[in-house]
């Protein structure tokens, strides 16, 4: 195969800006778009064609591969059609809403012989390498605790997006998944998950039904901890990752872009993105945010710090369906295990907070 041929699924916010990067790429082509009241205008923006209806779309001969990135509750159903097809695919995170549906996804993927990549993008950011090199270098020693935060405050809206209502996004847990998604892939796939959660301060017109305040205690193997707060309640809004070993310490600060190792009095600071500027338009972002609680919409312009990663996350989707092996710390997210342990332990945490009890997972 010379050349990989797309069909892409989701033209919002974020479909649309994979669609262009797509588009831009060497040995890639997008053939066809499909899904949503911006397809039309996607279609017609890069000459590709506008498909009528998604089994259209993957029973295209000349479509190689699938990037799905519609809302979340139809992930599903496009991965499986994609899947029988014999289409590779991209899924964006989350890959699914639940444990079952993940797993016959991933099944239906092993079958079918194709590559299924999980949309998990912070794994490319050049910070979140940077602490992966660390640890693997021995820098802190063996990591015993770790927390994350991702919290911030929302004001009432005028349209409440699907981002918003918990059985179309899965909540905060699912639709910000990614914080959980790397620790697990520090600290090991969680045994046993304590969650408590509500919807405290977002009720009533103009808000969705999602909890508003997640707070989690996270059992790791070998008896390392975890701590994490999410959720749209906090009018004093975080977004960190820490991660404190037996030797030292490494903070991932979102807020002020930035990775930094902490070994008694050193302290090594590096880059969060791939540039000074890439660092400082995130850290400017941040001011007009309450926090780590950020949505796209339609009127939203994809930061060029974002489009960063999202360039390397799709040349890896290519190269892997080129047949080249996976970049060395990335094999999770081909393999299905990263999807499938983050959605098993979101999907835990509510189930805890559903029965206030500690669930093993």
């Amino acid at each position: 195969m010379e050349k990989v041929t797309y069909g892409v699924v989701g033209c919002g916010y974020f479909g649309g800006e994979l669609a262009r990067i797509i588009s831009r790429m060497e040995r890639a082509r997008v053939a066809a778009v499909y899904g949503g009241t911006r397809a039309k205008s996607l279609a017609e923006e890069l000459g590709c064609d506008e498909a009528a209806e998604l089994g259209d779309l993957v029973r295209r001969e000349d479509i190689d591969a699938i990037v799905v990135a519609s809302p979340s509750h139809m992930h599903k159903d496009a991965v499986m059609r994609a899947a029988e097809a014999g289409k590779h695919i991209f899924c964006e995170k989350p890959v699914a809403l639940s444990l079952q549906d993940c797993d016959e996804m991933i099944a239906a993927c092993r079958k079918s012989g194709v590559v299924f990549m999980a949309g998990h993008i912070m794994h490319f950011m050049n910070g979140v390498k940077q602490a992966k090199q660390w640890i693997a270098d021995g820098e802190i020693g063996r990591p015993i605790v770790c927390h994350a935060e991702r919290t911030g405050w929302e004001e009432r809206q005028e349209a409440v997006s699907w981002k918003k209502n918990q059985n179309a996004s899965g909540g905060h847990l699912f639709h910000h998944i990614h914080e959980l998604d790397f620790l697990q892939s520090i600290m090991g796939p969680a045994e046993a998950v304590t969650m408590a959660a509500g919807n405290l301060a977002h009720q009533g017109e103009g808000y969705g039904d999602e909890d508003d305040v997640l707070l989690l205690t996270l059992e790791f193997p070998g008896g390392a901890l975890g701590t994490m707060q999410y959720g749209s309640g906090f009018r004093w809004g975080e977004h960190f990752v820490k991660i404190n070993g037996t030797e030292g310490a490494i903070l991932l600060d979102m807020t002020r872009s930035k990775v930094q190792l902490k070994k008694g009095d050193q302290v090594v600071e590096s880059m969060l993105n791939y540039s000074e500027e890439e660092d400082r338009e995130r850290s400017r972002s941040y001011r007009k945010t309450d926090g780590g609680v950020a949505y796209g919409t339609a009127a939203s312009q994809i930061p060029g710090w974002l489009q960063t990663v999202m360039k390397l996350e799709m040349e890896a989707f290519r190269d892997a369906v080129l047949g080249k092996e996976p970049e060395s710390g990335l094999s999770m997210l081909f393999d299905g295990s990263a999807g499938r342990s983050s959605i098993a332990t979101a999907e835990a945490s509510l189930r805890s907070a559903r029965t206030k009890r500690r669930v093993i997972i």
